[in-house]
């Protein structure tokens, strides 16, 4: 087997197995690829079933000349890692060359998070007079209320609001799909904006049952998602740099500061590995810390 015919099987399978989108996929092959151009730059004749740990080793040495960045290497490695369990899996490989790599070691950045304080002040700043306003308000509503990601947010369809029972159906990740808790306020400002602006919108055709659309009726880009919140931001003069996520950071971190269970924010943020979710219990400890220095006596 060699690397072409390999790369277009890992494709296949991330692609209708594993379901992923199209720039998921590039990005694994992308990682694969930058192997194959290591051994063609340093001429060596190397097809993917004899490549050994000492090889890979090689090849970190080599990226990391080539200048790139520690998380960049971690990703890269990340790619050919599953590559290679790909391989295994399909019965070609007994082996694992990747197993004993180690990747560069990396400082989890702990994401920008808004107090409940600040989030109320983002949310009164909305010109609810207008119609956009009270698009906007239903959507950041909903945002802090369930977490979403950007991306759920703009592709959240009518038919899959269960305002009875308090419920979102959400395709996450992977085309994976979840259901999640909405609060009592952002279904209220939702059936605001679908009753008194959006009924009288014209939708068009493809754009139905989307339930947050633009002055043209057709859905929202994340953009002007991003710009909204940007500009919200500048007219209360908040300092911080927030964008759609930070609004699904703070929602993880004050239901954990609450004493929400982990595996429940992590079915409700749809993460796959719980590793993910507990970057939010450090956010917590990073506010405890915070707390007793400055109001214990002896810190």
């Amino acid at each position: 087997m060699n690397w072409s015919v390999s790369i277009t099987q890992f494709q296949g399978y991330l692609q209708l197995e594993k379901s992923l989108s199209s720039n998921s996929v590039e990005a694994y092959l992308r990682d694969v690829r930058k192997l194959v151009q290591y051994f063609e730059v340093t001429r060596q004749k190397v097809g993917p079933l004899a490549v050994e740990p000492h090889h890979l080793q090689d090849f970190l040495e080599w990226i990391n000349g080539l200048g790139m960045t520690p998380h960049s290497q971690a990703r890269t490695i990340s790619g050919i890692r599953a590559f290679y369990k790909f391989l295994i899996m399909e019965e070609v490989l007994n082996a694992d060359p990747t197993e004993t790599i180690e990747g560069p070691k990396l400082q989890r950045k702990l994401p920008d998070v808004l107090s409940y304080d600040e989030i109320t002040t983002l949310f009164d700043a909305i010109d609810v007079s207008t119609p956009e306003g009270t698009r906007n308000k239903a959507m950041l509503e909903t945002l802090y209320s369930s977490g979403l990601r950007v991306t759920e947010l703009i592709e959240l369809k009518i038919t899959n609001l269960y305002e009875d029972l308090g419920f979102l159906r959400i395709t996450g990740k992977g085309n994976k799909e979840r259901l999640v808790p909405i609060g009592r306020d952002a279904l209220k400002y939702i059936r605001v904006y679908l009753d008194g602006v959006r009924r009288h919108q014209t939708i068009k055709k493809g754009h139905e049952d989307f339930v947050f659309v633009n002055r043209r009726g057709t859905s929202l880009s994340r953009v002007m998602v991003f710009n909204i919140i940007k500009d919200l931001a500048a007219k209360i003069g908040l300092q911080k740099n927030i964008s759609p996520h930070t609004f699904r950071h703070s929602f993880a971190t004050h239901l954990i500061e609450g004493g929400a269970d982990l595996r429940a924010v992590q079915e409700m943020l749809g993460h796959e590995s719980i590793t993910t979710t507990e970057i939010y219990t450090h956010l917590d400890r990073d506010y405890l810390k915070q707390v007793i220095q400055e109001f214990h006596p002896r810190s």
